[in-house]
């Protein structure tokens, strides 16, 4: 679905990172684990157009594009939700930035507050939620947009640890349920282990892959086997080495 060769960034006459490669398959759930600062919100930054790239392609679909803005959902870290619209009229503005007929995007914004949990929250303020509520009625607005591609960057790690493990169910369903692939930025192990199909660990800056790792099995019972444990030291060793190896 997704293709990126050889992307570079720099600022400041640092390189974020340099002759990047990453592919992303279709109906995948794939994560980035790297280190804090090493570069992932800036990759997402040009896959989405914030910023445009030094150098590299970009394929959609084995058709080459500037960025995803136009073609990837994205869910950000904080909720971005409008604190004077209620949960309900904010799930719609993907609707009316678009142009799409309300009465239908109403209804489906309706079926989908039902299965994510917030019948019945329709018409509070998000002062008047939880976090977790917040962030699921985010979730409600990214699929709203209807895009076969949804860019993750962590958007749970500003929540509680009760209300985070009920929401990686909730995006386990974006793909199972809705039929959508994942990109997801993550720093927790735990999270990445969860929930990937394809996990990829990143390095220090200059960003790289430093290795792709295939996961198999039952997600929810995923983290109870001694593979997975063993596998979690692993990755934990990697990211400390590259990062005790950076020259910055």
């Amino acid at each position: 679905m997704l293709s990126v060769s050889g992307l570079s960034k720099v600022f400041d006459q640092q390189p974020v990172f340099s002759g990047f490669d990453l592919t992303v398959t279709r109906n995948r759930f794939a994560v980035l684990i790297g280190p804090s600062g090493c570069g992932k919100s800036t990759l997402f930054d040009v896959l989405t157009g914030v910023t445009a790239p030094d150098e590299g392609r970009i394929l959609w679909q084995e058709s080459e594009v500037a960025h995803l803005g136009d073609l990837a959902a994205y869910m950000h870290q904080k909720d971005l939700l409008l604190p004077w619209f209620s949960l309900l009229e904010n799930s719609l503005l993907p609707s009316r930035t678009g142009g799409g007929d309300l009465k239908q995007a109403r209804s489906r914004a309706m079926q989908l507050f039902s299965r994510l949990g917030l019948s019945g929250y329709e018409k509070y303020l998000p002062y008047q939620v939880s976090g977790g509520m917040r962030q699921r009625c985010a979730l409600v607005r990214t699929l709203m947009f209807n895009r076969d591609l949804i860019l993750l960057d962590e958007p749970l790690s500003a929540l509680d640890a009760i209300t985070r493990k009920r929401l990686q169910s909730l995006l386990l369903l974006l793909q199972s349920e809705f039929d959508r692939t994942l990109l997801m930025i993550t720093h927790d192990v735990d999270e990445a282990l969860l929930l990937a199909d394809d996990l990829y660990l990143l390095s220090a800056k200059p960003m790289r892959i430093i290795e792709k790792i295939e996961l198999h099995g039952d997600k929810p019972g995923r983290l109870n086997t001694p593979q997975l444990l063993a596998m979690k030291d692993m990755i934990m060793k990697r990211l400390e080495e590259d990062i005790d190896h950076d020259p910055c």
